[in-house]
Parts: C-alpha cells; structure tokens; sequence
C-alpha cells in the first residue's frame, strides 16, 4: 500500500472525531418513547398530535368568547369560514411574536395600538364595525 492521501488523512480524522460524539446522541436500547422504534416518527407523531390538540381548544375558547354575543351556530360560523389570508397572517403573527423579543414587542404594540384606536371610536361605531365584521365570517359563501 502507497502513502495515504490527504482526502484519506482528512476522513480518517472526522470519523475518529464523530464516533464519540455519535456515541452520545444514539439512543438507548428501549429508552425510545413512542409508538414507532424511528426517533423521527415519533416526534412527527407527537408533533401532529400537539398541533391538533392546540387548534382544537384555541377554536373551543374563541367560540366560547363569541357565545356571549350570538348563538352557537352563528360563533362556530365566524370561527370556521375565516379566510385562508386571514389565517395566514395571524399564523405568522403568532411566529414573529414568538420568535423573538423585538417581534413580540412589535405584535403586542400593534395590539395595542389597535385597541386604543377601537377605543378612540365612539362606543357605538366600534360596536358596528366589528358586528360587521363577524357577520361577514359568518356568512354562508
């Protein structure tokens, strides 16, 4: 055998380098927990499960909120024929608050602005723009 080359040399050390550490990150034998004996699956599965459980109380809580005001039917209208838009933006809304500091600053100080200018409005109008609004979701397009 002939001298190694250098690709050889360089490969020799990152496998010398990555053994310990793969040693570390490689599960247990039965120390899995999960449906599936694949890591990923079961965070897939755990993933899907948890985004399905939060879409379901967040969509419970808003139409408990809406209750107050219309009937059962009419809340879970409002709820259920938002838009895909409407949708989108309050998705990554919801990301950039959670992201980071600055986001969230600039998330809640847009909320805020927001509620002082509904406030600003005469009790009456802000109650009609929004009744209009939720009408509008409620409709059967």
């Amino acid at each position: 055998m002939g001298k190694k080359t250098l690709g050889e040399k360089t490969s020799d050390k990152a496998s010398k380098l990555a053994k310990p550490v793969a040693k570390k990150i490689a599960p247990r034998p039965g120390g899995m927990p999960g449906p599936s004996t694949n890591p990923a699956t079961n965070i897939l599965i755990a993933d899907i499960a948890l985004r399905g459980a939060g879409r379901l109380m967040r969509n419970s809580l808003q139409k408990g909120m809406l209750r107050a005001g219309y009937s059962k039917q009419t809340a879970s209208d409002m709820i259920n024929n938002r838009t895909m838009l409407s949708s989108l933006i309050l998705y990554g809304a919801s990301k950039v608050a959670t992201r980071s500091i600055p986001g969230a600053l600039a998330i809640g100080g847009g909320l805020l602005a927001k509620t002082l200018y509904d406030r600003g409005l005469s009790r009456r109008e802000a109650r009609r723009s929004g009744t209009k609004q939720l009408e509008e979701m409620s409709d059967d397009e």
